[in-house]
């Protein structure tokens, strides 16, 4: 029956290539646990469209899908260059000033950040997303640095800029973040990814800021910034303030160089599973489906390498927004987690999960053992907070897992919960037993061959409140 169940969740981003509503149906079909809205592009309106066809087609799909508003945060670009081209040389002094509003073709290039405000002499700035690199040799004035080109190369409008040695000094969260959150608050998102994380107090930020809009979203701290990376007490600290991580290796390879991207995924997913964190890997997993209809090798091995570290969730980016197989790369990407799976044991952590309540550390770990011990078909949850189901999905167990809660947020949030499956049903003592039965009854649990009975190990609690979960039981259905 485990063949059925993804235990690694599929996370797709939302652009172009699928706004349609057929084709966020289709998503839903082919087994996308949860959509990405990226505002870095896009209107409201489009995005209250998004979600209502996303809910719309998860409930068709009796399914709980998430939503994760992705904030832009302090993306640094260019501005417009006259006819969208500028070549640059080696040794050119290039001036980058935010008070610039139009380019007339010299180097005075204009910016959408005003880099005097941060950017000290000697710090490198990376044009084109690293493609031009520089080094800050003046501070012009209080709005413009100048840089001087270490490579032959070229820039066009509105492209990156990263400052890999620069301190932020906590200012990553812009007016226009300020505005998304508000909006999101009042919109169904179950998680909200914040940019460029230097520190844990970004977060304790980005927390104060929602819970005074209102939102209930959990926190996704995007793991992008050298700063973040290069000391390892201060990595651990953000991945305990939040709520998950990604490691967004694209800008992190930027930022820190691409030779530590391996090391720091390791690391992040292993602090994950340690503290009971939700872990999403990202950023050119299946990059060469945007143009062909089949992975390269070395695309299958980097799924498959995240789903052997216990990661809870890959996700795929231009694949799925701007991609033409987008479809296409979903099926691809699922077929590689289950024959993963199915053939090899996720790496051992070696530490003890240590969550932040010790009784969902002590259930969810005798919860594992015990299934794992009678060799049970199915894990059952009754949750009300989510605390449990999280708590067991940490443990990583191999055998499949159902969560069921009377709070559709809550479903949201586990829908990217490693190895499980969460619905909403209306609170009964007995409803994770009940939706057992339903899933049986409907042919979604199949038995596997020569056997009458399902062996299930339910989780529950005896009341409707957060904390109470106090049963584990075995049962036949």
């Amino acid at each position: 029956m485990s063949k059925l169940f993804k235990r690694t969740k599929i996370l797709a981003t939302v652009g172009p290539s699928v706004f349609g509503e057929e084709k966020l149906r289709e998503m839903v079909y082919a087994g996308v646990n949860g959509f990405r809205l990226n505002f870095s592009h896009g209107t409201y309106d489009e995005r209250d469209e998004q979600i209502q066809i996303i809910r719309k087609y998860a409930a068709e799909r009796g399914k709980s899908v998430a939503i994760v508003q992705d904030l832009q945060g302090p993306k640094i670009r260019l501005g417009d260059i006259k006819d969208n081209h500028f070549d640059i040389k080696t040794g050119d002094e290039i001036i980058l000033d935010y008070a610039c509003k139009e380019h007339d073709g010299g180097n005075v290039l204009p910016v959408q950040y005003n880099l005097a405000e941060k950017v000290k002499v000697g710090e490198p700035v990376l044009l084109f997303d690293g493609k031009v690199e520089g080094i800050t040799t003046e501070i012009v004035s209080s709005t413009a640095i100048k840089i001087k080109a270490e490579n032959d190369g070229f820039v066009m409008s509105r492209k990156g800029i990263n400052l890999p040695d620069t301190d932020m000094g906590g200012d990553i969260i812009t007016e226009k973040d300020m505005a998304d959150i508000e909006f999101g608050a009042s919109r169904d998102f179950d998680y909200v990814a914040m940019s460029f994380i230097q520190t844990a107090e970004d977060i304790n930020k980005l927390r104060q800021i929602m819970v005074s809009y209102g939102s209930t979203a959990q926190i996704i701290a995007k793991i992008e910034t050298k700063k973040a990376v290069m000391d390892d007490e201060n990595l651990e600290e953000i991945v305990k303030a939040t709520d998950g991580i990604m490691v967004a290796r694209g800008d992190l390879a930027y930022e820190a160089g691409a030779e530590i991207v391996p090391i720091v995924q390791r690391k992040l997913i292993a602090l994950c599973r340690q503290y009971g964190k939700l872990c999403i890997v990202a950023t050119q997993m299946m990059g060469s489906m945007v143009d062909n209809p089949r992975p390269t090798r070395a695309e299958v091995s980097d799924v498959a390498t995240a789903v052997l570290l216990g990661a809870d969730v890959v996700m795929l980016s231009d694949e799925t927004a701007n991609g033409k197989y987008p479809i296409e790369t979903v099926k691809e990407m699922k077929k590689v987690i289950l024959y993963t799976q199915e053939n090899s044991r996720i790496v051992p952590l070696g530490k003890e999960v240590t969550g932040e309540y010790k009784s969902y550390d002590a259930i969810s770990q005798a919860a594992v053992r015990l299934a794992e011990k009678i060799e049970a078909d199915l894990i059952a949850v009754g949750t009300r907070s989510g605390a449990t189901a999280t708590a067991i999905a940490s443990q990583r167990p191999n055998i499949p897992m159902i969560s069921v809660t009377s709070n559709p947020r809550v479903a949201g949030q586990l829908a990217l919960t490693y190895a499980n499956s969460s619905y909403v049903r209306p609170y009964a003592e007995d409803y994770a037993v009940d939706l057992v039965q339903e899933l049986k009854a409907n042919g979604y649990l199949k038995l596997e061959e020569g056997k009458k009975d399902l062996t299930v190990v339910f989780v529950t609690g005896l009341r409707d409140e957060e904390g109470g979960t106090n049963r584990i039981e075995i049962r036949k259905i």
